[in-house]
């Protein structure tokens, strides 16, 4: 399986919250993509379709911290130890855990990875660029995922909405009693 995230562009919602630095921010503007937006998390399968995605969460949130107030995290954890199924992720998800492979990063005194991180974070991109598909096809086919001039709570429910409609589409649907 595939983690990741991705911040759907909205309008404004005058929301505020305190950073951890003690400031007051706005909830829904992320300073990492400079614009507004709603965080939404999924998972998709090996060959790029998406199968779970997240409720809205606020935009200023970093990924990890999304799955891990999700829980997404704790299912994820339980798939690898009880059905030996490992999660793929990039960087934003460093730290998640057992079950959840994320990519090497730079040391940060600028010297090279070792060639054995190099290689792991090769195969790595190479398995998981597959799954980078997954927004792909939801923002690709779903226009109105590009812009929603909605409240950023509501794109949780539009992208869900979304997700049902491509498993129509590509007749990934469960089968019938």
């Amino acid at each position: 399986m595939i983690l990741d995230g991705k911040l759907f562009d909205t309008d404004r919602l005058a929301e505020t919250t305190v950073s951890v630095k003690g400031d007051t921010i706005d909830a829904w503007h992320s300073g990492k993509h400079r614009d507004f937006g709603a965080n939404i998390q999924a998972v998709m399968r090996p060959d790029g379709l998406p199968i779970w995605t997240s409720d809205a969460m606020p935009g200023h949130l970093h990924d990890l911290t999304c799955a891990q107030r999700l829980d997404v995290t704790g299912a994820l954890y339980w798939a690898a130890s009880e059905l030996r199924l490992s999660t793929l992720a990039d960087s934003g998800y460093e730290g998640a855990g057992q079950g959840i492979h994320a990519p090497c990063k730079q040391p940060a005194d600028g010297r090279r990875l070792a060639v054995d991180n190099r290689t792991y974070n090769a195969v790595l991109r190479s398995m998981r660029c597959l799954g980078e598909r997954g927004f792909a096809i939801l923002v690709g086919r779903w226009r109105t995922l590009r812009h929603s001039t909605a409240s950023p709570r509501q794109v949780g429910d539009i992208v869900r909405a979304a997700l049902h409609l491509t498993h129509f589409e590509y007749r990934h649907l469960p089968e019938s009693c």
